[in-house]
């Protein structure tokens, strides 16, 4: 997502490595460049120019930190002002009333409809609420039957009126079947428009004057680049939206949306989507996007998604095998199963600082998942626990006996060790990287 705006911010702090204090005159040409890879990222300029401003004004004349090199001190300064731009804190919803209403407000094509059943599916696991999802778009002939389907996917209820010609009267239904049967919560998806227009505010002005919503989200692609602030601004003044959803933040857009909305608006970003699947939809931690686009990869979310599947027991049991060097082949299949259920393996290696240089070889889709376990099943018991080498006569009798090419074992058994690797730094992820200690120019250290 933010690939390029992160190296090239890269590039920025190792023009300090030489220097031994923050000055002026070493910021101006510096901060040009960030201004430069901002725009780049399609943040909006007057958001852009704050930014830069904030920075500057915070790294001119700061003392230099015992044993913290400049470099360090200018990326400490960038992190925090993004945080701050973005946010500062995670955004609390508000539950207000019995149930509590959240409209999903936007575009057409922006992914409300996906992101209403995301929404739910999230609220249900994660926040143990009880939900009802009113499909109110009879707009789009499609909306109605794919709220339907989404929502029979990710086990939630969905209340569908085909007969009904008004968003409104579909609304009040959904409300009065929801307050009678104790929902706690129900979530509106409203109709979006290719743009925007007064018959579209005026459905959205009544359904709010009736229902009384605690949330108005709106929705829209990240790569939709700078009309996702305008049709943001345009929706705050119509309807008084609380927050934002932004979809698509796993693609190849700049994504400068991200960084820019919350400062348009004064409304903060709450929910991103970043990915196709329901479990990608996560709540908008600034400090985590912060993290993200400075390459320090993303532990707050790594630790969440670690939280779902791993218990304390299992977390514990892994750590001491790890402290004994005794992580088995058998251990490498039961982890493997654990962290596919978070997500891509690709994705969540860009989650650990540190190990974004494993991306590209450590890649394990669900067939080549079948096969490692065809060779490690192939192996001596003493093999599996790792109690004895793996020479090529031995890696050349598993390859017979899984049906692979011993040059396919030799790749696994480098996955093996890659993940090895991998699951010592998992064992830490209840710590944060030290900023102070991260070096731009290579690898996050842990403190």
């Amino acid at each position: 997502m933010f690939e390029a705006l992160t190296d090239k911010l890269k590039k920025v702090f190792s023009h300090f490595s030489k220097n031994k204090v923050l000055t002026e005159a070493s910021l101006t040409d510096a901060m040009r460049q960030v201004r430069m890879a901002l725009l780049d990222a399609d943040v909006n300029y007057s958001v852009a120019s704050t930014f830069i401003q904030r920075v500057k004004e915070k790294a001119i004349g700061q003392e230099l930190i015992k044993s913290v090199k400049p470099a360090q001190q200018f990326v400490k300064i960038v992190h925090d002002e993004l945080v701050s731009l973005m946010g500062g804190e995670e955004a609390l919803l508000n539950y207000r009333g019995n149930p509590s209403v959240f409209f999903l407000v936007g575009l057409q094509g922006s992914g409300k409809t996906t992101s209403s059943v995301k929404l739910a599916s999230f609220l249900q696991k994660k926040e143990k609420k009880k939900v009802l999802l009113a499909a109110c778009d009879l707009q789009r002939p499609a909306a109605m039957d794919q709220l339907a389907v989404l929502a029979s996917q990710a086990g939630v209820e969905a209340f569908v009126q085909k007969e009904e010609k008004s968003p409104l009267q579909v609304a009040k239904l959904a409300e009065k079947k929801a307050r009678q049967e104790g929902f706690d919560v129900l979530i509106v998806d409203t109709a979006g428009r290719l743009h925007i227009e007064d018959s579209l505010m005026q459905e959205l002005q009544a359904m709010k004057k009736e229902l009384d919503p605690s949330e108005i989200f709106f929705v829209a692609s990240a790569q939709q680049g700078q009309d996702v602030l305008r049709s943001a601004e345009a929706f705050d003044q119509k309807v008084g939206i609380t927050g934002s959803i932004l979809t698509m933040l796993d693609g190849d857009a700049r994504a400068g949306a991200a960084i820019s909305i919350r400062e348009v608006t004064k409304k903060p970003l709450k929910f991103e989507g970043t990915g196709e699947r329901m479990n990608d939809f996560q709540l908008f931690h600034p400090k985590s996007m912060a993290d993200r686009i400075l390459g320090m990869g993303d532990i707050i979310n790594l630790v969440r998604k670690a939280e779902e599947v791993v218990d304390e027991k299992e977390k514990e049991k892994l750590e001491k095998k790890l402290k004994k060097g005794s992580f088995s082949f058998e251990d490498y299949i039961q982890q493997m199963k654990k962290i596919k259920s978070m997500g891509s393996l690709s994705g969540l290696l860009k989650m650990i600082p540190g190990a974004s240089d494993m991306v590209k070889d450590f890649s394990l889709p669900e067939e080549e998942l079948k096969k490692n376990e065809a060779m490690i099943f192939s192996m001596t018991p003493e093999e599996r626990q790792g109690r004895v080498e793996l020479s090529f006569s031995r890696r050349k009798r598993i390859a017979l006996g899984s049906g692979v090419k011993k040059e396919r074992v030799d790749k696994m058994i480098k996955g093996f060790d890659q993940a090895k690797k991998m699951m010592k730094k998992f064992s830490k992820m209840g710590k944060i990287p030290d900023l102070q200690s991260f070096n731009p120019m290579g690898n996050t250290k842990w403190r």
